[in-house]
């Protein structure tokens, strides 16, 4: 246990304690795992219990992954997975939250109402206690979680360096979809979608299929999956399917039942076969988008994109959800659609006492600059 010199306290007076807990263990308390998802402070899926389970039923995080929980009694009031490892082009030891492809972004699962403020003292107390920087990816610092845990950490004496970000693109729904369409900032982006439609329209029967929590989830998952790897990232070996531990994950992840987190899909139809499909979490009102996949052989008529607005329309005629999340790192398929931006950012943060955080950033900033110098070199060589 992580003790805290000066143990935080909620408004029942019970005092908050971080201690480090280990995946497995959460897993054998499922009830307080989902009832932190539940009343998080605008939770995304991404450490929720379905999530990590699927990571870790099929290989993609280990039993033993270390965890900082905070606890109110038996309650969980904040939770963050993470590793430790070395820094940026070696250097030293740091921790990072936990990531992997599948996960949109980073941030803590932490209590909302009263005991957020308390919780979010007692984790950055524990980060602390590990006794070294942090080397943080994805972590939204314009809204949801991100402003207040970085607020807290900078009241403990934290200091932090951005390495880079970006503005992933968002869409809050409005009060029906015409008031969408009126105003859109792009009406050149609409004009062209509704072109699109009428192509694909004219190619056969069009027909738009939503799958929710309740539905038949096994079948359009098997499409979807089909589908994507009958494209180029089945040619490269990077599809789900390709491998059989992310085919169970995508299988697992996106299962029918309820819960803090549920899944949906959306497929797009021309003449009865699926050609376009997208798989996503719901969670504490926002709809993450983490997979899409389209016939690449009609990538003349647009199918993806054509879907992309067929699930705007669906958020607002049957609001099952008050935001789109693009999941993304970058999207120009739709940064002309979802007009709203939440900013996701890289940083690199120093508890009180440790390094300037500022050279580990540009050490990372040269670290990802190498990455990617080599990964254009093997581009290159693998066209010769």
């Amino acid at each position: 246990m992580i003790p805290l010199p000066t143990p935080e306290t909620t408004t029942t007076g019970a005092a908050m304690i971080c201690s480090v807990t280990t995946l497995a263990a959460l897993c054998r308390d499922p009830a307080a795992w989902d009832a932190l998802v539940a009343g998080a402070d605008r939770p995304t899926p991404d450490y929720s219990r379905r999530v990590m389970e699927a990571h870790r039923d099929h290989g993609l995080a280990p039993a033993d992954l270390p965890c900082l929980a905070v606890r109110r009694g038996p309650h969980l009031a904040a939770l963050l997975p993470y590793r430790i490892g070395r820094g940026p082009l070696g250097w030293g030891r740091v921790a990072r939250p936990f990531a992997s492809p599948y996960l949109t972004v980073t941030a803590p699962l932490v209590a909302a109402g009263p005991d957020g403020a308390p919780a979010l003292a007692a984790l950055a107390t524990g980060m602390r206690g590990l006794g070294c920087p942090w080397w943080w990816p994805l972590l939204p610092t314009g809204d949801g979680v991100g402003p207040a845990f970085l607020a807290a950490l900078a009241r403990d004496g934290w200091r932090r360096a951005e390495v880079s970000g970006f503005d992933r693109p968002v869409l809050d729904r409005r009060a029906s979809h015409d008031a969408f369409l009126k105003g859109h900032p792009h009406k050149g982006r609409l004009k062209d979608l509704r072109r699109r439609r009428r192509r694909l329209e004219e190619a056969g029967a069009l027909a738009v299929e939503a799958v929710g929590p309740d539905g038949d989830l096994a079948g359009a998952v098997a499409e979807f999956l089909a589908l994507e790897q009958s494209g180029w990232k089945g040619r490269a070996g990077t599809a789900l399917a390709c491998r059989p531990r992310t085919a169970g994950f995508a299988r697992d992840v996106f299962r029918a039942g309820d819960g803090p987190v549920t899944a949906r899909a959306d497929l797009l139809r021309l003449d009865g076969r699926v050609v376009a499909a997208s798989l996503a979490l719901v969670c504490g009102g926002s709809a993450m988008l983490l997979k899409t996949a389209y016939d690449e052989d009609l990538r003349h008529l647009a199918p993806g994109v054509v879907l992309e607005a067929e699930i705007v329309r669906a958020l607002h005629e049957t609001s099952f959800a008050d935001r789109l999340d693009s999941a993304t790192l970058a999207s120009a398929v739709l940064d002309d659609l979802y007009p709203e931006r939440t900013r996701i950012a890289e940083t690199m943060l120093s508890p009180p006492g440790g390094p300037a955080p500022s050279p580990l950033a540009d050490r990372a900033r040269r670290q990802h600059a190498a990455k990617a110098w080599l990964k254009a070199r093997l581009a290159r060589l693998r066209r010769r």
